[in-house]
């Protein structure tokens, strides 16, 4: 049986003329980075280009000859001997069984077949084997067959599921991390790293020894690494990072509508920044669930608008729902801040005296945090630390609710504005991605910007979109922006925001809580830098009593500890100069008719 399986083997392999295999097809895709260069996700087809087995470490492709198909450089796409073993065992049992192929063979399969085990499918499976082999060379088909096979945990392809499992490039493998992949293919689920990792190791130890049968590592190269202990990562290390590309993939999707090759996007992330956002998000409203926690975000940008920092929620895998960016709620007393901005900019000063006491607007009579509970005689500066809500809803009443929303709107508010007596205190639907965005013109000396994460878009070695430096466009004048920001500031030392202090930071920010504890907020800045973090509940119900000043604000305390150490330290910055009013001018007696004075054109407001 064995001879004749050989002889027709050998006379199929030399035949002249074999059916032409399909097009090898893949869907193209496309890659984001952070913006150091590191790997952040993949959107698109399910598998990356061929792996480049050039560019590996001789042990990384060695690993899975050894344990997969250790005659691969020999064969011609088939081994006769593995064949007679697999028709054996089919005549047998009455069907054809899955052991025993080639790389060449399961590379076939993967590309043009299904997985079922018929003789047909078999025959056809060696015919696309041969071809593969006539077509390519040996590293070719390893790097494709490499690019395709699948490694649990939703990783296709060699390089997915080194990032996957040890955070790292496929290039930077070591041995023991080479064996313990390929030892996963013959089970993703049964030898997972992450699930099962004591039987991961068992079979990696196996691989290690073929390693050594076929000359691959030596005895004690193989010693080495079997006392190794890689570190396996137990989620996705960029986990956190998959609401941000989300958000800029939607932008990529609208900029190349139609994706005919691969792209590389280039964006504004730091992945530092993001993964200590995402465990403030997870760890802090895990603290809160006894008080109905539910879910969490947090924005952070730079003050030209590069977003930094995206995390949607607590588990993207879980709940994919991107609340940074698509979720509008409420936004409490994180609002009023566009409320005494208006104010400032219509002549009062943090020393304005005010009164905090009942008040009642168009039949609507709003209540402190403390209900009953009224301070009397005290500044503006105080009511706002202290975020008094019949202040606010008095001061806006006086400045113009319309003016208000404008005020909002100037500084990067995009969501539509209400302007009934209760806006004052944040009722209007917002995003935490464009208060972030507001903010933002407070940290960096007044001027609006717009919230962007693609820096740079390549299709092959052609950059086929680069973003350009916004340019500056002053929203906020002097002296009501440096009255506003040493307003943020006492809120921080003196008022609602104690927890988000970071010592050793200029910090200013603002508390925001709903009346029924739907939504909890702290949004604040340091010099050029920008974050806001918000806590909810998807049902919109009603949390136990978590305000901006607890949960939030410590979510926000806990990601700035580490952002504040990737970001240039400086002062929160004053502004452009206050003007000053200009002279009177004399002008001279002519003796000729006098000529119209042009006047000059009014300012367009700025368009959202």
């Amino acid at each position: 049986m064995l001879s004749l399986i050989a002889a027709s083997s050998l006379q199929f392999a030399q035949a002249p003329e074999l059916p032409r295999m399909p097009p090898i097809e893949r869907a193209p895709q496309i890659t984001y980075l952070d913006r150091n260069g590191g790997l952040i996700g993949v959107r698109g087809g399910r598998y990356g280009p061929p792996v480049d087995i050039g560019k590996l470490p001789a042990h990384i492709p060695a690993a899975f000859v050894a344990i997969e198909d250790r005659r691969f450089y020999e064969h011609t796409g088939f081994d006769p001997r593995g064949i007679a073993r697999a028709v054996v065992a089919g005549l047998s049992e009455g069907r054809a069984t899955q052991g025993a192929s080639t790389i060449t063979q399961q590379l076939a399969r993967n590309l043009f077949l299904t997985q079922e085990r018929t003789l047909e499918r078999k025959a056809t499976e060696l015919v696309y084997a041969v071809e593969l082999e006539r077509t390519y060379s040996k590293k070719q088909i390893l790097g494709l067959y490499l690019s395709r096979v699948y490694f649990g945990a939703g990783a296709y392809g060699l390089e997915a599921a080194a990032q996957r499992y040890f955070n790292k490039p496929a290039a930077k493998l070591s041995i023991k991390e080479a064996a313990m992949l390929a030892g996963v293919l013959k089970s993703p689920t049964g030898y997972s790293p992450v699930d099962q990792p004591e039987r991961c190791l068992e079979r990696a130890n196996l691989v290690l020894a073929a390693m050594v049968e076929t000359g691959a590592i030596t005895p004690a190269q193989r010693a080495k690494a079997a006392a190794q202990k890689p570190k396996v990562w137990k989620t996705p290390p960029a986990g956190p990072s998959q609401y941000f590309v989300d958000w800029v993939d939607g932008e990529v999707r609208r900029m190349v509508p139609k994706l005919t090759r691969d792209l590389v996007v280039e964006t504004t992330l730091d992945q530092t920044m993001e993964r200590a956002a995402g465990e403030a998000a997870r760890s802090v409203t895990a603290r809160y669930k006894a008080q109905a926690a539910e879910q969490a975000a947090i924005v952070a940008m730079d003050g030209s608008g590069r977003v930094r920092a995206l995390v949607g929620g607590t588990d993207h895998a879980a709940a994919p729902y991107n609340r940074a960016v698509s979720a509008r709620r409420q936004a409490g007393s994180a609002w009023k801040p566009f409320v005494y901005l208006t104010a400032l900019e219509q002549g009062r000063t943090p020393e304005t005296p005010v009164v905090d006491e009942p008040v009642t607007i168009n039949g609507w009579t709003p209540s402190n945090y403390e209900v009953g509970s009224y301070l009397g005689p005290i500044t503006l500066e105080t009511a706002l630390a202290k975020s008094v809500n019949t202040v606010a809803a008095r001061l806006a009443d006086e400045v113009g609710r319309p003016q208000v929303a404008a005020t909002a709107r100037r500084i990067g508010i995009a969501s539509a504005v209400n302007t009934d007596p209760a806006m004052s205190l944040g009722t209007t639907l917002v995003s935490p991605l464009e208060m972030t965005q507001a903010y933002a013109a407070f940290s960096n000396g007044g001027a609006r910007v717009q919230a962007y994460g693609i820096d740079r878009i390549r299709q092959g070695g052609t950059v086929i979109y680069q973003k350009r430096p916004p340019a500056a466009v002053q929203a906020i004048a002097n002296p009501a922006l440096s009255d506003l920001n040493r307003m943020l500031r006492t809120v921080m030392v003196s008022g609602t925001g104690g927890r988000a202090v970071v010592p050793g930071y200029e910090l200013a920010g603002k508390t925001g809580t709903t009346s029924d504890y739907k939504d909890a907020w702290f949004c604040g800045y340091t010099g050029g830098f920008a974050a806001c973090a918000w806590m909810g509940r998807d049902d919109a119900r009603p949390m136990a009593r978590i305000s901006g000043a607890t949960a939030p604000a410590e979510m926000w305390r806990s990601f700035m500890t580490t952002a504040l150490k990737r970001v240039p330290a400086q002062a929160i910055p004053p502004g452009p100069p206050a003007p000053v009013p200009a002279p009177p001018v004399e002008v001279a007696a002519q003796a000729d008719a006098p000529q119209p004075v042009q006047a000059p054109s009014p300012t367009e407001p700025p368009t959202d």
